[in-house]
C-alpha cells in the first residue's frame, strides 16, 4: 500500500485571455500549493479494475471522480493490467475553487507511478494529468507557478512564499463551467500579471503581493453569488491585507504574515461559518 498527500491550491492571480478554438480558455495564473490535503491511499489488486472508496458519501466512484478517471487514463497508456483500490479521505471540499479533486487525480498519478514502477518524469505524468483535467499538470507538479494554456504549460517559480492563508468557504456549490459561460472575455478591464506577482513573491513582501493579486472571474461569480463580496468584505475589515476568491470560487482566501493574526481572522469566522480552514502556503 502506498499513501500521498492531494494538496489543496489558490490562485494567487487568474487571468483570462480568450476562448480557444478547442473550447477551453487560454488562461493564465500564479498558483500556489498549500497544506490543506486530501489523503490518498493506493492497493494494487489482481482485478484489472479501479475501486474508490471514500469517507466522503457524496464523491462519485466512477469516471466522473477524477481519481478514478487518472487510474484508468494511466493504465491505459502504460498497458497495466493490474488493478488499484484508491482509498480518499476527504478533507478539501467540492465545488470550491480549491482544485480538491484534481489535486486527488494528482496524486493517484505520482502514486501509482510509484506503486508500479512506471519511471514515469514529472513532465509525462503532467502530459497524462491534462487529459484527465486543466488543475491537474499543475496539482502534480506544486508548489509556486505560473501556468499559462489551459492549464497544461507551467513555469515552477524558485520562491517559497511563507505565508498563512485562511480558507472560508461559504455553503455555496459553483459549477466551474458556469463561470466560464459566463464570463465575456471582452468586458475585462483589468488584468492581473503573473510576473508581477512573481517579483511580488520573490521579494516576500505582502504589500506587493496585494497590489499584484487579481481574479478575473471574481466579478462573474459574486454576480451570480453576492455573498461571496460579502464574505471578502468581512475578512478585509477583520484586518487581512490580501483577500481573493480561489479560482472560480466560492472559496475565499486571505494571507498573513504572521500565524497569530491569522488565527484570530480564522477563529473569528468559525464562529460563524462551518468551513473555515487555516493553513500554511508550500
Amino acid at each position: 500500500m502506498l499513501f500521498e498527500k492531494a494538496r489543496a491550491k489558490i490562485n494567487l492571480t487568474l487571468d483570462v485571455l480568450h476562448k480557444r478554438s478547442d473550447g477551453y480558455h487560454e488562461v493564465e495564473m500564479v498558483m500556489q500549493t498549500v497544506d490543506f490535503c486530501d489523503y490518498i491511499s493506493l492497493q494494487s489488486t489482481t482485478t484489472g479494475k479501479v475501486s474508490i472508496r471514500s469517507n466522503a458519501l457524496y464523491i462519485p466512484h466512477d469516471e466522473r471522480n477524477l481519481a478514478f478517471r487518472a487510474a484508468q487514463v494511466l493504465r491505459t497508456h502504460m498497458g497495466i493490467r493490474e488493478g488499484v483500490v484508491i482509498d480518499i479521505d476527504k478533507r478539501i471540499p467540492v465545488a470550491a475553487g480549491l482544485a480538491g479533486g484534481s489535486a486527488d487525480a494528482a496524486a493517484v498519478l505520482r502514486g501509482l507511478n510509484q506503486l508500479w514502477n512506471l519511471g514515469l518524469s514529472v513532465e509525462e505524468l503532467c502530459a497524462i494529468g491534462a487529459e484527465v483535467g486543466s488543475d491537474v499538470p499543475f496539482c502534480v507538479v506544486g508548489g509556486t507557478a505560473i501556468v499559462r494554456g489551459r492549464g497544461e504549460n507551467i513555469e515552477p517559480l524558485a520562491v517559497r512564499p511563507a505565508f498563512w492563508v485562511v480558507l472560508a468557504k461559504p455553503p455555496l456549490a459553483v459549477s466551474t463551467a458556469e463561470i466560464y459561460a459566463a464570463l465575456d472575455v471582452t468586458r475585462v478591464q483589468s488584468h492581473p500579471h503573473p510576473e508581477v506577482m512573481a517579483r511580488a513573491l520573490a521579494q516576500g513582501d505582502l504589500g506587493a503581493v496585494a497590489g499584484a493579486a487579481g481574479n478575473v472571474l471574481e466579478e462573474v461569480t459574486i454576480g451570480l453569488y453576492p455573498e461571496i463580496a460579502r464574505l471578502k468584505t468581512q475578512i478585509e475589515r477583520l484586518g487581512s491585507s490580501v483577500t481573493l476568491m480561489s479560482g472560480s470560487g466560492p472559496t475565499v482566501f486571505a494571507l498573513f504574515e504572521r500565524e497569530q493574526r491569522a488565527r484570530r481572522v480564522f477563529n473569528t469566522l468559525r464562529r460563524t461559518m462551518k468551513e473555515v480552514y487555516l493553513c500554511q502556503t508550500c
